[in-house]
């Protein structure tokens, strides 16, 4: 599903950012892209948001949940899944990857507009944003499957954090 279709706000957004075209940066998209082929897609929307920017606004505003999966340059070993639940824009990791200063601006724009959904943030370490090219490494790479089974776990939690039974 591409950002601008309709989705359905009761259910849980996952949406995935970056940008395939800088290899480990696009880790977010990549991830989206294996969930939406999963059972997943049942339980939740799933959005390709590429590169970010306000085109994705509506969709904190629209969604109650949100699951965001992107890469960050925060100096820990490539691979390396890190979950955060951030409330407000200086809660985001400094180092969001290629797309820092637009993630930002959207979840602060999002707030100054409304309440924000429940986001919970899945980050891959990267180590550097690469040059042009669509290879992804192999410990980035081999971040997909922890991050298809961080999701499941996340989807099956209400939203103060307890188990949906």
């Amino acid at each position: 599903m591409q950002a601008g279709e309709q989705l359905t706000a009761e259910r849980p957004l996952i949406l995935g950012v970056g940008n395939l075209l800088l290899g480990d940066e696009g880790i977010g998209v990549l991830a989206a892209l294996r969930l939406a082929k999963t059972n997943l897609a049942a339980k939740a929307d799933i959005v390709d948001g590429g590169t970010g920017g306000f085109h994705l606004l509506s969709l904190l505003q629209d969604y109650a949940r949100v699951i965001l999966i992107d890469a960050a340059a925060d100096g820990r070993p490539p691979g390396t899944i890190t979950r955060l639940r951030p409330r407000f824009a200086s809660d985001f990791p400094r180092s969001l990857s290629a797309h820092d200063i637009g993630l930002r601006d959207l979840v602060e724009t999002a707030a100054l507009l409304g309440e924000l959904p429940r986001i919970d943030l899945i980050t891959v370490s990267i180590e550097k944003i690469q040059s042009l090219g669509l290879e992804v490494s192999e410990p980035v790479s081999a971040a997909l499957a922890r991050i298809e089974e961080l999701v499941r776990s996340l989807l099956e939690e209400s939203g103060d954090g307890a188990k949906i039974r």
